[in-house]
């Protein structure tokens, strides 16, 4: 099972950071570099929502000598609409890894023209023209990948993978739908000859920092009155399972 990190810089998402470990207070924030120190990781897999991170985590980690592997999770649609309403029914995530300094570039070019040209969303044709198969590699994720949405959203996602063969990530997190969400990914898997991987989703260190994770969140979304800490209203935060504790228990590390 693989651990992915993902950092405050990717905003309302993460209570983690990747402050180096030795700035790190008792009573503070914890940060992905100290627990990968504190467990004698050498490499790091971290999954964020945009690149603001990406030079200090690269900076930090080759500082502590642990391998970085980076994700970019984006936005795809099959073809961009005009009309955002239209391009919300098609759209699901994917995630872009960098597999060399070719790749990080890459990633920044894939970043803008998303950001620039479609309000956070790529097309396919897009991501095919920018791709390159020595530098890049595509997974896809357990939640919010076009099998998610297809299944759980009633949306119409067409993905395009005539560019590179992806592999798909496998989560067990607790939430009511993750059994009906694996047996989905795995048939898909199993029909189109593709590789299913498991992965542990990772925000926040304990179990018990789920209440101040949940708090944040309520604060990054605080635009919408109804939602507050005790009745939150956001999608898939009914488990505290997406933490570092989690996924030591699950491989039975002690």
């Amino acid at each position: 099972m693989i651990p992915l990190f993902k950092s405050h810089y990717s905003i309302g998402k993460s209570i983690l950071t990747i402050d180096h470990p030795d700035s790190v207070a008792s009573d503070g924030a914890d940060s992905i570099l100290n627990i990968a120190q504190e467990n004698n990781l050498k490499q790091v897999t971290i999954v964020e929502d945009s690149l603001i991170g990406f030079l200090q985590a690269q900076k930090l980690c080759a500082e502590l000598n642990i391998q970085l592997i980076f994700g970019l999770r984006l936005n795809v649609c099959h073809k961009l609409s005009k009309n955002k309403k239209d391009n919300a029914k098609c759209t699901h995530k994917v995630i872009i890894f960098a597999k060399n300094d070719s790749g990080c570039k890459l990633l920044n070019k894939i970043y803008s023209k998303a950001f620039c040209d479609g309000d956070g969303i790529i097309d396919s044709k897009g991501l095919k023209d920018l791709w390159i198969e020595d530098s890049l590699s595509l997974a896809v994720p357990f939640y919010d990948s076009f099998i998610f949405m297809n299944t759980l959203h009633f949306c119409n996602c067409v993905p395009d993978f005539s560019f590179t063969s992806p592999y798909f990530f496998i989560e067990q997190n607790y939430l009511p739908f993750d059994l009906k969400m694996i047996d989905k990914v795995q048939s898909y898997c199993d029909s189109n000859n593709l590789q299913s991987v498991p992965v542990k989703s990772i925000y926040y260190k304990n179990k018990e920092d789920f209440e101040a994770f949940q708090t944040y969140k309520c604060i990054c979304n605080r635009r919408y009155k109804q939602r507050t800490l005790s009745v939150p209203n956001i999608d898939h935060l009914a488990s505290p399972e997406f933490c570092w504790e989690s996924y030591l228990e699950n491989n039975e590390i002690s």
